[in-house]
């Protein structure tokens, strides 16, 4: 029987007299209800104000840079916390947020010149050269493209490139499952002679002599190390096959990799298909569209050794990931950062398109694997760009399951995608974003951003104390250079497969058909001879791209990830095979 509540004067006040612990709970969570009600009504809209494009979005912000487990404690300041109202419209900039206006005096040049013998006339019988790659898809196409490269520098035969089937994907997919063997092989028939197997010798076949070279071997390292091995051996494997050839390479040789890797490196029917089909279904949702290669997955973040704001929750669960790497030093957080070594938060990359005058009715594709902290994490970008596509979203699991057991094969679907969208934007340069770029320089030097996040840090630090519009001014000026234009050059390193700039001709004015090396060649070279061939950080790998976590895959002598280690006994393992 529930107790009668009366009320009583006393001494001037109302009092309500004790009720049963039941029933005041009960109250009480009645009357937070109608207030959350109140405060709702009262709101506006989480998709901006009215439903036109002139309405303000309200974001809130967790503690700076992000929360990715946001601790109970904290949670009252995500909600009371407001940033600023961020316009729901567009940029005045129109097309030119879009492409760039100088992308149309620029092409892609990759012909060998007449100096460049065919391959029949420099291949030398028995000398078979065979490549082990290593890592995830993109860190594999590299290492397929510099295997082509190395066998023309030693006038050997190619054999079709082993896949990286036992590190921490666990792909069992081989070259024939995600590329066109034949394909490849007829393309560059000019160039280097390749063929699926070694032939037999006496009814047997060779087993291949087995070595390592150092990281960025150039021709003449190749002609020291690789060759008398090869004159006497005849089969030669080089083993864990990525970033072993040099950026500083001849004219010729770099065409070459363009060959490669924009003509003959082509995916098999079926991932075509798939790919083409995704891309189909966003133009349908979407006459343009945004893909945006997120790399947030937790081995990434722990590989980085950066920190989100997670508190211990984040620094126990990406700590427990770091150690499967042991030679990797600790870490500096606010060092990493501060350097833009850390790629940005879902939240931060979705405010710096905001502010760069992406609306929010824009249509985004997300590339990536499993990301950290889930929903919750991408939620803040979801509220920035409401229209949030991935290929889980776009096909149903039917269409994709060929691809769910195969990293690579969903990672080459995302490839795909992000090729044919109208703007690419990548965080913090990994394989994938930097040969996406320099494919989309390539064909005709489509929109690609990359964060600029070593200013951006500061700025994202300090976003409370300003006003949405001097935030958006900000943003734009620090991302001048960082926005795919025909005269950028990425500072410091100059690597190839993201500035291919051998490969790009400018269009002479008034003069059809004919053309000019790139004006920014010689800065590349130059850049190039002030960088360090030994130099590593974690976006030079593929971890985590579309590879879930296993137990198992913390096995550094099966996976050899620990490239850092590799580093360190290159040299002594030469000397060994010597």
């Amino acid at each position: 029987m529930g107790t009668r509540r009366r009320r009583h004067q006393h001494h001037g006040r109302w009092v309500v007299p004790a009720v049963a612990p039941a029933a005041a709970a009960f109250t009480a969570a009645g009357l937070l209800l109608v207030v959350v009600a109140f405060h709702c009504f009262l709101s506006p809209p989480l998709g901006g104000g009215g439903g036109g494009g002139g309405g303000h979005r309200v974001v809130r912000r967790p503690n700076p840079p992000f929360l990715l487990n946001k601790p109970s404690e904290l949670r009252r300041n995500v909600v009371g916390t407001v940033d600023f109202a961020v316009p729901s419209g567009g940029s005045k900039l129109g097309e030119e947020l879009w492409a760039s206006k100088l992308a149309s005096n620029f092409f892609g040049c990759s012909n060998a010149t007449k100096a460049f013998a065919d391959a029949k006339a420099v291949t030398e019988p028995n000398r078979y050269l065979m490549i082990a790659t290593s890592g995830g898809l993109n860190q594999q196409r590299t290492g397929i493209i510099d295997a082509v490269v190395a066998a023309r520098i030693l006038n050997a035969t190619l054999v079709i490139p082993n896949l990286d089937q036992k590190s921490f994907w666990k792909d069992a997919s081989d070259f024939a499952d995600i590329f066109d063997v034949e394909s490849f092989i007829s393309s560059l028939s000019n160039d280097v002679k390749i063929i699926r197997q070694v032939p037999d010798r006496n009814g047997k076949t060779p087993y291949p002599y087995k070595m390592r070279i150092p990281r960025k071997c150039t021709a003449k390292c190749y002609e020291n190390r690789v060759l008398p091995a090869l004159l006497k051996k005849h089969v030669v494997q080089l083993t864990k096959f990525d970033y072993r050839v040099s950026n500083r390479l001849e004219t010729n040789l770099q065409k070459l990799r363009c060959r490669v890797n924009y003509h003959a490196l082509q995916f098999t029917d079926p991932i075509l298909k798939m790919g083409e089909m995704l891309v189909q279904r966003m133009r349908a949702k979407s006459g343009r569209f945004i893909a945006l290669h997120l790399r947030f997955e937790p081995d990434m973040l722990a590989f980085s050794g950066c920190y989100f704001g997670g508190g211990e929750i984040e620094r126990r669960e990406l700590g427990a990931i770091r150690k499967r790497w042991k030679t990797l030093h600790a870490s500096n957080p606010d060092r990493e950062r501060r350097h833009g070594k850390c790629p940005l938060t879902p939240e931060e990359v979705g405010l710096m398109l905001r502010a760069l005058g992406f609306g929010k009715d824009v249509h985004i594709y997300v590339a990536s694997g499993e990301v950290y902290g889930g929903e919750e994490t991408l939620a803040p970008l979801k509220a920035l760009f409401p229209n949030f596509h991935s290929k889980e979203t776009l096909a149903s699991k039917e269409e994709l399951a060929p691809f769910l057991s195969f990293s690579s094969r969903m990672a080459a679907l995302d490839y795909i995608v992000c090729d044919k969208s109208d703007v690419f934007v990548t965080n913090n340069n990994g394989n994938m974003a930097r040969m996406l770029a320099g494919r989309r320089r390539y064909f005709g030097h489509k929109r690609t951003i990359r964060p600029n996040a070593k200013k951006l840090y500061s700025l994202f630090l300090n976003r409370t104390s300003m006003s949405w519009e001097t935030f958006s001014s900000k943003v734009q000026t620090l991302q001048k250079g960082f926005m795919g234009e025909p005269n950028e050059i990425k500072p410091g390193r100059g690597e190839f497969h993201e500035h291919p700039m051998d490969c790009i001709c400018a269009k002479t004015k008034g003069r059809s058909g004919h053309s000019k090396p790139h004006p920014s060649n010689r800065i590349g070279e130059a850049m190039e001879k002030r960088a360090n061939d030994g130099e590593f950080d974690w976006r030079d790998l593929d971890y985590g791209e579309n590879a879930p976590l296993g137990r198992d895959s913390s096995n550094e002598t099966d996976s050899d990830m620990h490239e850092l280690e590799d580093m360190k006994s290159v040299w002594a393992s030469y000397r060994e095979h010597r």
